[in-house]
C-alpha cells in the first residue's frame, strides 16, 4: 500500500464529514432560502461525486479526473446562488459549506503544493463571487475562508511530497537492504563451494608440479579476484591474467582435483545449499552427524532437534563452514568436536578445535582480504537467523558457538 492511499482515505473521509455538515446547514437555513429544493438537489449531486471520486482517485489520479472534480465542484458553489436567492446576507455560508476544500486537497496530494494552490485561488475567487463580491473589496468581505483554501493547499501538498520522497527512499533502503543480503546469501555460497575448490587446485598444483603447478597459479589468481569481487570494498586492482593457454589433459585436472598425486584428503558431505527443501521440520542432530568422522567427534541429544527446514539447513552449513576452518588452519591431523544442544528456546551448536588458537587482529585481516569463512557463511548465516556467534580462542583451540531461536525464523 502506498502513503498516497491513506491520503485519499483521508480525503474521502473528509468529504463525507462536509456533506453531514452541509446537510445539517441546509436543514437549520432552509427556510431562509428561496429555493430549497434545488438545494437539496445540490447535496445529492455532492454526494454521488464525493463517492465516485472517492473511489477513483486512489486508482488513477490524473489530470482529467482532477479538471472534473474542480468542475462539478465549481458548479456545485455557483449554484449556491440560485438556491439562497437574494434575501440571504453575503457573509452567509454557502451551500457547499466546507465541501468545496476537498477539491483543493485532492489537488495538493495529487499534484504538489503548487496544484493545490492554484485550485484554492479558483475555489476563492468563486467564493467571493457567490457572496456577491465584486472588486475584491477586503473591507466588506471576510477572507478567512480564502486564506484557510490558500494554507491547506500549501501545506497539504508540501506533506504530501515529503511523504512521497520519504516513501521513496524507504524502498529504495529496502531494495539495498535485499540485495545486500542476497550478495551475502551468494557470499557464503561461493565461498562453500567455488572459493574451496579453487583453494584445493592451487594447494594440489604446487604438491604435484609441472604443469599442474601452473594451473594451480591460475586457480590461486582466479580465487584472490574472486575473493576481492565477493567482499563489500570496492574491488581493488586485479593480478594480471595469464594470456598461456591451459595445457594439459582432462585426467590431469581430474587428478588434481580428487588428490591424485599425493595424499587423499578425509572427504566430508557437501554443505547444505542454505535454501529450504520443502516445508516442514528438519532434524538438526541428523544433519551435523554427517560431518562425523575419524577426526571429528559429533554429540547431540538423544532426542531429534527439530528446527525449520531452511534453519536446519543454514545451521549445518554455518558448521560445515567451521570444520573448513579447522582444515585450512590447523592441518588435516588436527581434531573437532561438534557439541548440539536444546534450551527452552535456544538450540546451541559448538565446533571446537585443538589448533593453536586464531591470532590477534587475524579476523579482521581475513575480511579486509577478502576471506569470508568465519564473516559471512557462519556469522552471516547465523545472523539471517537472528541467533548469534561466540567465538572463543586460545592456545589450546578455538570454539565457535553458534544460537537460534528454537522456533525457528
Amino acid at each position: 500500500m502506498k502513503i498516497e492511499d491513506s491520503f485519499w482515505r483521508a480525503i474521502a473521509a473528509f468529504r463525507a464529514a462536509s456533506l453531514v455538515y452541509a446537510a445539517v446547514l441546509l436543514l437549520q437555513a432552509g427556510s431562509y432560502y428561496a429555493h430549497p429544493a434545488a438545494g437539496w438537489l445540490v447535496i445529492a449531486v455532492m454526494t454521488v461525486w464525493a463517492a465516485a471520486a472517492s473511489a477513483a482517485y486512489p486508482v488513477n489520479g490524473g489530470w482529467r479526473l482532477l479538471v472534473l472534480d474542480l468542475v462539478v465542484t465549481l458548479c456545485c458553489l455557483l449554484a449556491t446562488v440560485y438556491v439562497e436567492g437574494p434575501r440571504v446576507a453575503p457573509s452567509t455560508m454557502p451551500i457547499t459549506a466546507t465541501w468545496v476544500a476537498g477539491v483543493v486537497v485532492a489537488w495538493a496530494v495529487a499534484r504538489g503544493r503548487r496544484a493545490g494552490l492554484a485550485a484554492a485561488v479558483i475555489m476563492s475567487v468563486a467564493d467571493f463571487y457567490v457572496r456577491g463580491v465584486r472588486g475584491f473589496d477586503l473591507q466588506t468581505v471576510s477572507v478567512n475562508g480564502a486564506v484557510l483554501l490558500l494554507m491547506a493547499g500549501w501545506v497539504v501538498g508540501h506533506v504530501a511530497r515529503l511523504a512521497k520522497q520519504a516513501e521513496a527512499r524507504l524502498q529504495r533502503a529496502t531494495e539495498i537492504e535485499a540485495a545486500g543480503r542476497e550478495r551475502e546469501r551468494l557470499a557464503r555460497g561461493i565461498h562453500d563451494s567455488v572459493l574451496q575448490v579453487l583453494s584445493l587446485v592451487q594447494r594440489r598444483g604446487r604438491e604435484l608440479g609441472g604443469e599442474a603447478a601452473e594451473l594451480g597459479r591460475l586457480a590461486g589468481e582466479q580465487e584472490a579476484v574472486l575473493r576481492e569481487l565477493v567482499r563489500s570494498a570496492p574491488p581493488a586492482d586485479p593480478p594480471p591474467r595469464s594470456r598461456r593457454t591451459l595445457r594439459g589433459s582432462p585426467l590431469l585436472f581430474s587428478r588434481l582435483l580428487t588428490g591424485g598425486g599425493g595424499e587423499v584428503e578425509e572427504e566430508r558431505p557437501p554443505a547444505p545449499n542454505g535454501r529450504p527443501e520443502g516445508e516442514g521440520l528438519a532434524d538438526l542432530c541428523a544433519l551435523i552427524r554427517r560431518y562425523g568422522g575419524a577426526s571429528v567427534s559429533v554429540a547431540t541429544p538423544a532426542t531429534p532437534v527439530l528446527l525449520q527446514a531452511h534453519v536446519a539447513n543454514e545451521v549445518a552449513a554455518a558448521v560445515s563452514a567451521a570444520l573448513d576452518n579447522v582444515r585450512a588452519h590447523c592441518g588435516p591431523a588436527a581434531s573437532a568436536w561438534i557439541l548440539a544442544e536444546q534450551d527452552d528456546d535456544r538450540v546451541i551448536v559448538s565446533v571446537r578445535d585443538d589448533g593453536p588458537g586464531i591470532p590477534d587482529g587475524r579476523l579482521e585481516q581475513a575480511v579486509a582480504e577478502g576471506r569470508l569463512g568465519l564473516a559471512q557463511s557462519i556469522r552471516g548465516r547465523i545472523a539471517d537467523l537472528k541467533g548469534s556467534v561466540t567465538v572463543t580462542s586460545s592456545r589450546d583451540g578455538t570454539e565457535i558457538e553458534m544460537s537460534v531461536p528454537a522456533g525457528g525464523v
